[in-house]
């Protein structure tokens, strides 16, 4: 039997500026999302949660809490950029540049644009891309600039932490 190690994320040494990362995982936003999302954060504008305000408004439905779409693109993104980072640095230019509403589906895809060894963490880099979140509909919905600490390949915070089972993984189980 041969253990093939899953996806480990990227490492410093990985980034190139200029390069994309269309993030594998959409995800479809729905009711119940918002309504968490505003209880969880203690957002009270009825604007998110209460559809008889909302119909008066110009979208004439409740809107996605703006927070929460940023939060989904991070999380889409993570699987690429941030799995091997240790600190997030800065969110910068952050863009709500479309509506989102329950029952929209999110991508999002990254742009590496700057990338630099840090002078105090021989261990680490720090990279910084430009991350957009579209709909389904390829409507930009949100970007922003994100910074982070990234290991590098071999640093011993990152070596392998799954622990060794103590009987043998077989087919017939244990």
């Amino acid at each position: 039997m041969t253990v093939k190690q899953g996806w480990t994320g990227r490492f410093f040494e990985d980034f190139e500026i200029g390069d994309v990362y269309q993030h594998p995982l959409g995800r479809t936003v729905t009711e119940n999302d918002n309504t968490w999302f505003s209880l969880l954060t203690m957002n009270t504008n009825q604007m998110h949660f209460n559809t008889e305000y909302a119909k008066k408004s110009e979208f004439e439905k409740p809107l996605v809490v703006s927070t929460l779409t940023v939060a989904i693109a991070v999380g889409q993104s993570v699987t690429d950029i941030t799995q091997n980072a240790f600190a997030n640095l800065g969110w910068d230019e952050i863009r709500m540049t479309h509506p989102v509403f329950a029952g929209d589906t999110l991508f999002s895809e990254s742009l590496v644009l700057e990338k630099r060894e840090s002078a105090s963490r021989p261990h680490a880099g720090i990279v910084t891309v430009r991350t957009r979140t579209l709909n389904q509909e390829g409507d930009e919905v949100c970007s922003f600039k994100r910074t982070f600490y990234v290991y590098r390949r071999g640093a011993e915070q990152v070596e392998d932490t799954f622990p060794a089972g103590k009987v043998p993984l077989t087919a017939e189980g244990a």
